[in-house]
C-alpha cells in the first residue's frame, strides 16, 4: 500500500512540474504575441487589386485557378469592397464575368511585356471585353511596363492610342500604371492617357510605416501638382506583411520593414486618413500571390489582405497580434514535450526539484524551437530552392537540440544530482598470497626508447607481487628504437618480456591480440597501457580487489598527464582531456556504459576471450571492447583515482590526428553495432542512450562542416540571385543562435563545477576542444565512406617545430576561415548591416568561424615556446612525480 501510495506520490508530483513549464511557455507565448493596438479603419475599401493564382498555381507555370475558385474569392472580396482591377485579359478571362454576376465593377488590365505580338493580343482581348461588359468602368494598358524596360514611352503609347480609339465611343477612360517617379521622369505619357494610375508602394522605397501614409499622400499631391488637369486613380497602395528589410531609395538610415503589425498599421492608417474618402484607389492587393516570389522576391508574395488560404491576416480595427497561430504552436510545442518533460520529473527523482525544472524546461525550449521551423512551410510561400534551405535550418536545428540535451542531461546530472549510485573507489590491497595474476601489455611503435623505458621501469616499481609484463614492439623499423627495450626487459627479469613484431596486421589490436597468445596461463586479469604512462606503485593493488565481484570486466583508471604545466598548448591538452574524466566518464559509468580506454584498464581475462578478444578492423578497439562486453551483460567500473601520467600530444597536428582516428573509429562502432544499440540485444534503454548519443558532438562538428558550405553557397546565392534565394532566415536562425550560444556556455561552467582549474584553463581546454571540429569532421565523414582506417600513433612529447611547418596541419582550417570572412563581408558590403536578415545570417557565418579561428589559436599555442619552471616547484615535482589524491 506504501509502495502504491509513493508511486501516486511521483505521478502526481511529475505531471504537476511538466504542467507548470508547459503552461510557463503558453504564458511567454501570449506574452511575446500580444496584440498591437492601431488606429480603426472606419472607411469601408474602395476596390482591390486582385489575382486569383492559389496557393499552388502560377502563370509562369501555365497553371491557372478554375471558375469555382475564382468565384469563391470574388464572394469574399465583395463583403468588404466595391471594385477590383485586374492586370491581364488573356490569363483568367472568366473574371470579368463572375464579378458582373456579384456586381463588382472592374477596371480592366492589360499586361503589356516585351512581346509585341503578345501586347497585340492582349489589347484586342481587352477591348472586346469592354465591348461586352457593362461594368467595366475603365482600362489600364500596361502595369509597370516602362520601370522593368520591357516597352519604350513610344511603343507604349501605340498601344494606349488604339485603346482609346477604339473605347472612345463606349466612353471608357484608358490609363497605364506606373509608380509616381516614372511619370515625373516621362511627362510626355500624360498626353496618351485620359487619366493617371499611379502607384504609391512606400515600403519599396525604404520609407518607415510610421510616415508611410503621410509619404504616399505627398507624393499624390506631387503628382497632382504636376498634372493639375488629370484625374488620379492610385492602382496599387498597400505594405507587404513579410519581406526583406528595404533601405531607403535616397541613401538615408530609414528603412521600410515587412511584418504583419506594420502592414495593418499602414492599411488602418490608408483608411483612416481623412483624405482616403475622397481617393480612387486600390489596395495592393486583395489575396497573397505565393507565385510572385519568382519575379519580385519573397516580399512580393505578401501584399494580400488575405494570405493564399484565404484567411484575413488582421482585423480592420482592435488588436494585431504578431503571429494569428500562436495558440496552435504553443499547444503543440506543449503536446511534443509533455511526454518527455514528465518522465524526466518521474525518473529522474534523485535529481532536486530544480533540477528536474531545469532540463524539462530546457525540453520545452527545444519542442517550441522545433515547432517554429516545422511551421515556416505554413508561414511562409517556399519555393523549391527555399525548401532546400529550410530542410538545411531544420537539420542543423534538431542536430544542435540533440547535442544541446544531451549535454543538458550531463549538465544537469552532475549540478542537480543528490548522490551517486555508481561512484567506485580504491579498495584496499589483497594480501600477497591472494593477489590474482595479471598480465601487463603495453604495445608501442616507433616510439623515443627512453620514453617507453621510463614507463617500463614505472611497472617494474609496482607494489605488487603477482605480475608479468609483455613488451609488444609493433612494425617499428628502426633498430635504435626497439633494441634499447629489448635491453632494459633482459635487464629487469623474467617477468619482463619483450616481442619485436615485423610486419604485423592488425594494428594495436593484432599487437594486443598476440600478446593475449603469449600472456602467462595463470593471468586471471589482463592490463594495457600506454608506452608514454608512468604509472603509480599502486595501481594493480588498489584496483585488483574490483575483479572480486565476478560480474566485473573492466576496472578503468582515468588518463592524466604530466609535464604540461609550463606550455601553453600542453596545459590546453591536459585539461582539455580532464574534462571528460571529471564529467563524462562519469555521467557514463553511473550507468554501466563505461568507454573503455586504451590506457590504464583492466579486463578479466575469461571476459576478454569470452568475447574474442581484441577486433583488428577497428581502430578505436579499446572503445570497441568494451562496449561488446556491456552488450555481453558485464558490469565496467570506473575508479577516479589517478595512478598514472602520461604525455599529453605533441603538438596540435598530433592531436587532430588522434581526434580524427577517434572519430573514425566510432563511426565504425557505430555502424558494426547499430543493430544491437536499436534492435534486441541486452543493452538497457540507459546504455543505448549514451552509446547512440554520446557520438552526438562529433556527428554536430561533421554537419556543421556541412553546413559551413552549404551557407557559403547560400551566401553566393543571396548576393547574386536574390530573387532565388530570399529565404526568411529569421524564424529560425535567432532560436539557433540561442541554443549555440547556451550549448557553449556549458562546458566552461561544468569544466569551473568539476575541477579546480582556473578560468584561463578552462578557456584555453574550451579553445582546444572547439578547434578540433574539422579534423573530428573528416574522421566522421571518412569513418562513414570507408570501411577500413589506418591507426596512426600519436606522437607525445615536445619537439621543435619549423616556422615553414606552422600552416601545414591548418591550411583547410584557414581555408574555410578565410571564405566565411569574406562571404561575410561582401554580403554586409552589398547589403548593409541594418537589415535583421543580413544581421542574423552573418551572426550564422560569423558562428561557423569559431572552430576554425579556435583551430589557428591551438596552432598558435603550440608553438609558443616552454616557459622555465621554478626551482622551489621542480623539485616538488620531483619528489612527487605522481599525484594520486582522489579527483572529484
Amino acid at each position: 500500500m506504501k509502495n502504491v501510495a509513493s508511486l501516486i506520490y511521483r505521478i502526481i508530483v511529475a505531471l504537476l512540474l511538466a504542467g507548470i513549464i508547459a503552461g510557463a511557455q503558453y504564458l511567454i507565448a501570449e506574452r511575446w504575441n500580444r496584440g498591437t493596438e492601431f488606429v480603426g479603419a472606419a472607411n469601408s475599401i474602395h476596390g482591390y487589386a486582385y489575382s486569383p493564382f492559389q496557393r499552388d498555381q502560377s502563370p509562369l507555370q501555365g497553371t491557372f485557378p478554375t471558375e469555382a475558385e475564382i468565384g469563391a474569392d470574388l464572394d469574399l472580396l465583395t463583403l468588404t469592397a466595391e471594385s477590383i482591377r485586374t492586370y491581364g485579359s488573356l490569363d483568367n478571362p472568366a473574371i470579368i464575368g463572375l464579378a458582373a454576376q456579384r456586381k463588382l465593377t472592374v477596371t480592366a488590365g492589360a499586361w503589356i511585356s516585351a512581346d509585341e505580338a503578345k501586347n497585340g493580343q492582349e489589347v484586342d482581348a481587352l477591348i472586346e471585353s469592354v465591348r461586352k461588359y457593362r461594368h467595366i468602368d475603365r482600362v489600364i494598358v500596361g502595369n509597370e511596363a516602362l520601370l522593368r524596360g520591357d516597352v519604350s514611352v513610344k511603343e507604349l503609347a501605340v498601344h494606349l492610342e488604339k485603346a482609346r480609339k477604339a473605347l472612345k465611343r463606349l466612353k471608357k477612360q484608358v490609363s497605364t500604371a506606373e509608380p509616381w517617379h516614372v511619370w515625373l521622369k516621362n511627362p510626355e505619357l500624360v498626353n496618351s492617357v485620359d487619366y493617371i494610375t499611379v502607384h504609391l508602394l512606400p515600403y519599396h522605397e525604404g520609407v518607415p510605416v510610421e510616415n508611410a501614409v503621410d509619404y504616399a499622400m505627398m507624393r499624390y499631391d506631387e503628382l497632382a501638382k504636376r498634372f493639375p488637369k488629370k484625374k488620379i486613380v492610385i492602382g496599387e497602395i498597400g505594405w507587404p506583411s513579410r519581406g526583406p528589410v528595404m533601405d531607403s531609395l535616397g541613401g538615408g538610415e530609414t528603412k521600410g520593414v515587412a511584418s504583419r503589425e506594420n502592414q495593418a498599421r499602414f492599411i488602418r492608417e490608408f483608411l483612416a486618413h481623412p483624405r482616403t474618402a475622397d481617393l480612387d484607389y486600390f489596395i495592393m492587393e486583395a489575396i497573397d500571390q505565393p507565385w510572385k516570389i519568382e519575379i519580385e522576391g519573397w516580399a512580393g508574395a505578401y501584399w494580400g489582405m488575405f494570405n493564399a488560404e484565404r484567411q484575413a491576416k488582421f482585423p480592420l480595427d482592435g488588436l494585431v497580434v504578431k503571429d494569428v497561430r500562436w495558440h496552435e504552436k504553443a499547444r503543440m510545442a506543449a503536446a511534443i514535450a509533455f511526454l518527455p518533460m514528465f518522465l524526466i520529473a518521474f525518473l529522474l527523482r534523485d535529481w532536486s526539484v530544480f533540477g528536474r525544472l531545469w532540463l524539462a524546461g530546457l525540453v520545452q525550449a527545444c519542442a517550441a524551437t522545433l515547432v517554429i521551423g516545422l511551421n515556416v512551410p505554413a508561414d511562409y510561400y517556399l519555393t523549391q530552392r527555399d525548401l532546400i534551405g529550410l530542410a538545411m535550418l531544420i537539420g542543423a536545428t534538431v542536430l544542435t537540440i540533440a547535442v544541446l540535451l544531451s549535454h543538458g542531461f550531463e549538465f544537469g546530472e552532475v549540478l542537480f544530482k543528490r548522490k551517486w549510485t555508481r561512484r567506485f573507489l580504491p579498495l584496499p590491497p589483497h594480501a600477497t598470497d591472494m593477489e590474482p595474476f595479471v598480465s601487463i601489455h603495453l604495445a608501442c611503435c616507433n616510439e623515443p626508447p627512453e620514453m617507453v623505458i621510463a614507463t617500463i621501469d614505472s611497472l617494474a616499481a609496482m607494489q605488487y607481487g603477482n605480475f608479468e609484463v609483455l613488451v609488444l614492439d609493433n612494425n617499428t623499423k628502426d633498430e635504435a628504437l626497439w633494441k634499447p627495450l629489448e635491453k632494459r626487459c633482459a635487464e629487469l627479469g623474467p617477468r619482463f618480456r619483450f616481442f619485436h613484431l615485423e610486419n604485423w596486421p592488425g594494428f594495436k589490436a593484432g599487437a594486443l591480440n598476440f600478446g593475449l597468445e603469449q600472456t602467462d596461463p595463470r593471468a586471471e586479469v589482463v592490463g594495457v597501457v600506454d608506452a608514454d604512462y608512468v604509472v603509480s606503485p599502486d595501481w594493480l593493488s588498489c584496483l585488483i580487489p574490483h575483479f572480486d565481484e565476478p560480474s566485473v570486466a573492466v576496472v578503468q583508471a582515468p588518463q592524466a598527464h604530466r609535464d604540461w604545466e609550463n606550455q601553453p598548448f600542453r596545459r590546453m591538452c591536459n585539461w582539455e582531456f580532464d574534462g571528460f574524466f571529471r564529467i563524462g566518464m562519469h555521467h557514463r559509468n553511473e550507468r554501466n556504459a563505461l568507454i573503455q580506454h586504451g590506457t590504464m584498464t583492466l579486463v578479466r581475462r575469461l571476459a576478454l576471450d569470452d568475447v574474442g578478444g581484441w577486433s583488428e578492423w577497428c581502430i578505436c578497439e579499446d572503445t570497441e571492447l568494451g562496449l561488446r562486453l556491456i552488450e555481453k551483460g558485464y558490469d565496467t567500473r570506473y575508479v577516479d583515482h589517478i595512478l598514472g601520467r602520461g604525455l599529453t600530444p605533441s603538438d596540435f597536428a598530433a592531436i587532430k590526428s588522434q581526434r580524427f582516428r577517434w572519430a573514425f573509429g566510432a563511426m565504425q562502432i557505430l555502424k558494426h553495432h547499430l543493430p544491437a544499440m536499436i534492435g534486441r540485444s541486452r543493452l538497457n534503454i540507459a546504455q543505448r542512450y549514451h552509446f547512440l548519443t554520446g557520438w552526438f558532438a562529433w556527428l554536430g562538428d561533421a554537419l556543421q562542416l556541412v553546413f559551413a558550405f552549404a551557407s557559403l553557397a547560400w551566401t553566393v546565392g543571396m548576393l547574386f540571385l536574390p530573387k532565388a534565394f530570399g529565404l526568411p532566415v529569421t524564424s529560425l536562425a535567432m532560436p539557433i543562435l540561442a541554443f549555440m550560444a547556451f550549448k557553449a556556455a556549458l562546458g566552461p561552467i561544468l569544466y569551473r563545477r568539476t575541477m579546480d582549474a582556473p578560468w584561463k584553463d578552462i578557456l584555453g581546454a574550451s579553445i582546444l576542444s572547439v578547434g578540433m571540429a574539422h579534423a573530428i569532421a573528416r574522421g566522421v565523414f571518412a569513418g562513414i565512406v570507408k570501411r577500413r582506417g589506418e591507426f596512426v600513433r600519436t606522437p607525445k612529447g615536445w619537439k621543435d617545430k619549423g616556422t615553414l611547418a606552422f600552416f601545414s596541419p591548418i591550411r583547410e582550417e584557414i581555408g574555410l576561415l578565410f571564405a566565411l570572412i569574406c562571404g561575410a563581408g561582401v554580403m554586409v558590403s552589398l547589403r548593409g548591416y541594418d537589415d535583421l536578415e543580413v544581421q542574423l545570417w552573418v551572426g550564422i557565418l560569423a558562428l561557423q568561424c569559431i572552430p576554425y579561428i579556435a583551430a589557428v589559436a591551438c596552432q598558435v599555442a603550440s608553438y609558443m615556446p616552454e616557459r622555465d619552471m621554478p626551482k622551489v616547484v621542480a623539485d616538488a615535482k620531483a619528489a612527487v612525480p605522481i599525484d594520486k589524491s582522489l579527483q572529484t
